[in-house]
C-alpha cells in the first residue's frame, strides 16, 4: 500500500473525531448542568451560610480553572 492511503485513513479518523467531539461536549455539559441544578437546590435548603461558603468555593475553583486553562493554552 502506498503512503497516500495511510494519509487518507488519518484524515478520516480526524473527521470522525471532529464530528463526535461536539456531541460528547454536549453530553458532558448536560450532565454537569443536571448535577449543578440538583446541588444548588440542596444547598438552598440547607441555609444561607452554606450557600455563601459554596459560592466562594465555586468562585475560587472557576478562577483556578480559568488560570490553568490560560497557562496551558500557550
Amino acid at each position: 500500500m502506498d503512503e497516500s492511503g495511510l494519509d487518507a485513513t488519518v484524515f478520516a479518523e480526524e473527521a470522525l473525531l471532529g464530528v463526535l467531539l461536539p456531541f460528547w461536549q454536549l453530553v458532558i455539559g448536560a450532565v454537569v448542568l443536571v448535577v449543578l441544578v440538583l446541588s444548588v437546590g440542596r444547598l438552598a435548603r440547607r441555609g444561607r451560610s452554606r450557600m455563601t461558603t459554596a459560592l466562594l468555593v465555586t468562585a475560587v475553583v472557576i478562577a483556578g480553572l480559568a488560570t490553568i486553562g490560560v497557562l496551558l493554552e500557550g
